[in-house]
């Protein structure tokens, strides 16, 4: 697959995960779905570090490392919630 053809197909896939939040938001507060919305905040954060930032050819600490944070990031918002609510 091309580099272009590559990144049309990231970009798709980045809109298509940005409505599914905006989806899942519209659908309500519950706990179920805020966590759904975290996941699909760190499945977009796996995409641009994969995709757009081409980590994939990255040694994988360093892929790991950015997918970490947005798991570290995605927990400490969802410890927020929890807190808050």
């Amino acid at each position: 697959m091309s580099a272009s053809r590559f990144l049309l197909v990231c970009w798709a896939a980045l809109a298509t995960l940005s409505v599914c939040t905006v989806v899942l938001a519209q659908m309500g507060a519950t706990w179920l779905l805020s966590v759904a919305i975290l996941l699909v905040a760190v499945g977009k954060a796996w995409l641009i570090a994969d995709g757009f930032m081409e980590m994939r050819h990255a040694p994988r600490l360093w892929r790991r490392l950015m997918v970490s944070w947005a798991l570290v990031l995605a927990a400490i918002v969802g410890l927020t919630l929890v807190s808050v609510g």
